[in-house]
C-alpha cells in the first residue's frame, strides 16, 4: 500500500515490533476499553459494535491510555481480517520483517540513552506496585502457560534490573532502564535485527546521549540523560512545551552538536547515507545483525561496537519463549432474529 511513497525513513518514537504499535487482540481491547466507558453488555458483538458508533467523542477521549502499565496505549493498528480487500496491515509486523517481502530502504534508526524517562511521573506511584506484583508491568505482548509461570518469568525479569535491591529511589535508573527497553530500546534492536537479516544492509543505528548543565537531573540521583526525543528536538528546535528554544539558553556545546546533528540528518535525506565529509562526523557504516556499529551521539561523536547487547540478549531469550502473536479480530457472530 505505501510501496514508492517513501525513498529513505528516519524512524523515531519507537518501531513496528513494540508492545503498543499493534493490538494483540482488537476484540478484547475493544471490550476492555468498553468497560471503561461503564458499558455492560459486552458479550454482545453487536451491542459493542454500536457503543462504537454512537459513543460522543469526548466521551471516547475521556480514559487516560498514556499511563497503563503493559507498555501499550490499547488503541493502535490491528492485523486486519482477510475480507477479499486491499489491507493495511495483513500479518504481525515480526512475521513481515522475517519474509523480507518488503521494499529495503534506507534508514536512520535509534533511541536517547534515557527514553523512559517520561515514566518519571508515574516512579512514586508504581515503585511499591513493582515491588509487590512486578508481573503488572510485563509488556503486554508476552503470554505465559499460567500464573505459576508468568510470576516465574517477571521474578527473573525484576532481578535482571533491580538484582536483590527493591524497585525505589536508589534504583530509578535501573526504573528507568527496564521501561526504556520494553517499550523502545529491545523493541527497536529486535527490529534492526530482523531487517539487516532479511536483507536490508542501509540501517544506520545510533544512541543520542547528549546532556549539559540545561538538562534536568534525574530524581534521587546526581545524574542527567538523554530523554524521549532530544535528538529530534536538537534538529527541529524544539521541545514538548511546542515553543523553540530560546538561543540566548543553549550552551555553545549544545549548538555545536546540534549543527552536526543537523549535517547528518540531511546528508541523509538527500543521500541516503549519513556519513558527511566534516572532519567532525566519523566514518558512520550500516549497522549488522548483532547491533554493530552504531554511532554513540554526545558531546562529541564516536563510533562504537554492539549496542546494549546483554540487555537485548536476555529480551530475546524471554521473547523467543514468551511472544504473544497479534490475531486478526475474528468474524463477528450471526444476528440474532425475532421468531
Amino acid at each position: 500500500m505505501a510501496q514508492g511513497l517513501f525513498k529513505r525513513v528516519i524512524s523515531e518514537s519507537g518501531a513496528n515490533t513494540a508492545a503498543f504499535s499493534v493490538q494483540r487482540d482488537p476484540i478484547e481491547n475493544a471490550t476492555e476499553f468498553a468497560k471503561m466507558l461503564n458499558f455492560d453488555n459486552i458479550e454482545d458483538f453487536y451491542a459493542l459494535e454500536n457503543l462504537y458508533k454512537t459513543v460522543p467523542y469526548e466521551k471516547l477521549l475521556a480514559p487516560s491510555l498514556i499511563d497503563r502499565t503493559d507498555s501499550t496505549f490499547l488503541f493502535s493498528p490491528c492485523v486486519e481480517r482477510d475480507l477479499g480487500e486491499e489491507r493495511f496491515l495483513d500479518d504481525d509486523p515480526i512475521n513481515i520483517l522475517k519474509s523480507g517481502n518488503y521494499e529495503k530502504l534506507p534508514m536512520l534508526y535509534g533511541f536517547a540513552e534515557m527514553e523512559r524517562l517520561f515514566r518519571i511521573p508515574q516512579f512514586d506511584k508504581w515503585k511499591d506496585r513493582m515491588n509487590e506484583k512486578f508481573s503488572d508491568f510485563l509488556p503486554a505482548d508476552l503470554q505465559f502457560k499460567d500464573e505459576i509461570e508468568k510470576e516465574r518469568v517477571a521474578n527473573e525479569i525484576k532481578n535482571f534490573y533491580f538484582g536483590k535491591k527493591s524497585v525505589g529511589n536508589d534504583t530509578v535508573l535501573s526504573y528507568i532502564d527496564y521501561f526504556s527497553d520494553v517499550i523502545f530500546t529491545y523493541p527497536i534492536l529486535r527490529s534492526v535485527k530482523l531487517q539487516v537479516e532479511s536483507g536490508n544492509n542501509k540501517i544506520f543505528l545510533y544512541e543520542y546521549s547528549f546532556v549539559d548543565n540545561n538538562t534536568p537531573l534525574v530524581p534521587h540521583t546526581n545524574i542527567r540523560g538523554a530523554n524521549h526525543c532530544d535528538q529530534t528536538f536538537a534538529v527541529l528546535d524544539g521541545s514538548w512545551i511546542d515553543t523553540a528554544d530560546n538561543e540566548d539558553s543553549l550552551s555553545e556545546e549544545f549548538k555545536e552538536s546540534r549543527a552536526i546533528l543537523r549535517k547528518i540528518w540531511l546528508n541523509f535525506m538527500i543521500t541516503g547515507n549519513p556519513n558527511h565529509a566534516d572532519s567532525k562526523v566519523p566514518t558512520w557504516p550500516p549497522v549488522d545483525s548483532d547491533w554493530s556499529p552504531h554511532m554513540s551521539i554526545n558531546k562529541s561523536l564516536e563510533l562504537k561496537g554492539s549496542l546494549l547487547k546483554k540487555r537485548v540478549v536476555f529480551w530475546e531469550g524471554i521473547y523467543n519463549k514468551y511472544y504473544r502473536v497479534p490475531v486478526a479480530p475474528s468474524a463477528p457472530p450471526p444476528r440474532k432474529t425475532e421468531l
